[in-house]
Formats: C-alpha cells, structure tokens, sequence
C-alpha cells in the first residue's frame, strides 16, 4: 500500500506537536509518561528559590515534582507563594503532614521534602498541607555563631576603651617614668647575678669547710642523740621522785608551821612567846652591855690569891625593861 504524501506530512505534524506538548510540559516538571499522581498545595511567604524544576522527596527519595509557584490573590494573604506539586498515587498521609524546603547543597539548591504523618484523616488531592523551612548550613551557622560575634564585638568595643584610657594614662610623664623603672629593674638584676655568682664561688672556695662544718654538726647531733639516750637509762626518774617526796615533806612542814603547829609554828603563831623571847633579847642585851662596862662586877681574878671581898651591890640599881 502506497501512502501518499500528505498522509506522511500529517503524521509528522502530529508527532511534532506530540513532541512539543510533552517537552513543554517536561520544561514544567510534568513528564506525561509518568504514572498517574496527586497533587497537593502549600503556602510559604519566601519559597527560598523553590521552581518548578525542583522535586518533591520522602526520605530522601523523589516520589514527584513542584508543577507551580503562583502568588495567592487573597488580600487577608498578600504577598504569599502558592506552591503546587504532585506526589505518586500510591502514597498515602493524613493532613497533618508538613512540606519542608531544604536545601540540597551548599550552592543553594532547594527541593520540598514530605514530612509525612499518620495521624489524622488522610490528605486528599488538592487538599493544603502545613508548610516549614528548614535553615540551611550557612544560615543555621551564621545563627549559632550571632552570639558568638556579638561577644567579640562586645569584647573588641572593651578593649578599644581600655586602650583609649590608656593612651589618655600613659602621658610622656608615665612613659618616662616607667621606661626609668625598667632600667633600674634591670640594673636590679643584674647586681643579683653578680651577688649570685659571688655567692656560688665563696661556695666553691670554701667547700672543705663547709664540709667539715656539717660534719661536726652530724657530730653533735649523735653526741646529743647519745646524751639523751644516757639520761633515759640512768635513775633520773628515781631522782625525780625522791625529790619530789621532799618538796611534799618540805610543803607539810611549812603547812604545819602555818597552822602554829610544832616549835616552829607556836614561834611564829604565839605573840606571848614572841613577847618572851624580844624580852629575853633585851635584858640579855643590857646583861652584856654591863658586862662590857664594868667587868670587875662580874669576874673576880687574883694573882697572889687575894681573898675575895664578895659581891659589892652597885649605887644605882640598873633597871631592865621587861
């Protein structure tokens, strides 16, 4: 059978058109060969570069495609993004599920992940899913490390205060004086280097004496080692207790003196024996005083034996106090 010209010309007209269609929608993210899907809408005020030549993934696997991106003509929602995607029918979630942009590298590419729940009533198509976006690495960090940078901004803002007031204390005045305290810091340490060494060569010139010194401090201290080992051995506890049996002896004879107890203590209790005794002194006293005055009253003494002419009684009588 001969096909005729024209016959062949409508044929590739409508292959062509075919081929259009599909690559247009292919451009838009819809592959007609596809199988069947379900499409659902969301709504985000910034879609992060989202379009439709991003894909929708579920843990990390594309089950489809954004189709659009279109401004909400509400007035309450002015200025929101509607983003119309689909996803393969064989997929079931409840309305609670929630479309996320993520970014799929760090170039910036985004993609709408489904985070999918079962709970609830199941979504069904068109229906309008919750919407999140998850922060990207650049801006999770720049997020995390805002206080850091506020810390050190605080901190550098500090230190250029202080090294105002500084600027304002170290006046030519201080910095003079304070160049001179170095110098004689300095000058300091080195008279300590040179005591030092002068230090360490007496050290090494009189080595031998100082090593005989030591010596006979070891000497002394085994001496007084020996010493007190000695007195640990002999009867110094005897002794000690001997004389503390006297000192008690000694405590009771002044305790019994004390009391007018004994010779010693009526002597020094008894005012009529202390009276006695003064009295005695005296005439005693006067006895000796006459004696030493006229001693022929007293002693008799003849050479050629004299006969004794007996006691002559003075004129005047001595009175003794009594």
């Amino acid at each position: 059978m001969k096909i005729s010209r024209e016959l062949k010309t409508g044929i590739v007209a409508v292959a062509i058109i075919a081929l259009f269609i599909w690559g247009y929608n292919y451009l838009k993210g819809l592959n007609l060969f596809d199988a069947p899907s379900k499409t659902y809408f969301t709504e985000f005020s910034d879609v992060q570069g989202l379009n439709t030549a991003s894909v929708v993934t579920l843990s990390g696997v594309e089950v489809g495609k954004i189709i659009a991106v279109t401004f909400n003509k509400d007035s309450k929602k002015r200025g929101w993004l509607i983003v119309e995607f689909s996803v393969e029918t064989d997929l079931e979630f409840s309305k609670n599920s929630i479309a996320k942009i993520y970014s799929t590298s760090l170039m910036g590419g985004k993609s709408l992940a489904l985070v999918p729940s079962y709970e609830g009533e199941i979504a069904k198509p068109g229906d309008y899913l919750p919407s999140e976006i998850e922060a990207d690495v650049i801006a999770s960090a720049s997020e995390n490390l805002k206080p850091l940078f506020e810390k050190v901004q605080s901190a550098v803002v500090s230190a250029d205060s202080v090294l105002v007031g500084l600027n304002e204390f170290m006046d030519a005045k201080t910095r003079a004086d304070l160049k001179s305290t170095i110098e004689q810091l300095n000058a300091t340490m080195l008279n300590f280097n040179t005591i030092s060494k002068s230090i360490n060569e007496m050290v090494a010139t009189n080595k031998d004496k100082l090593g005989n010194t030591l010596t006979n401090t070891e000497l002394m201290s085994n001496n007084l080692a020996k010493l007190s080992d000695s007195l640990a051995n002999s009867n110094l506890g005897t002794t000690i207790k001997n004389l503390e049996t006297t000192v008690n002896s000694l405590n009771g004879i002044l305790a019994n003196a004390e009391s007018g107890k004994g010779t010693l203590g009526k002597l020094l209790k008894d005012e009529e024996m202390y009276n006695n005794l003064t009295s005695a002194s005296k005439e005693l006293d006067e006895l000796l005083r006459e004696m030493k005055l006229n001693p022929k009253r007293f002693v008799h003494f003849s050479l050629f034996g004299k006969k004794d002419k007996g006691y002559i009684e003075p004129e005047s009588k001595i009175e003794i106090d009594k």
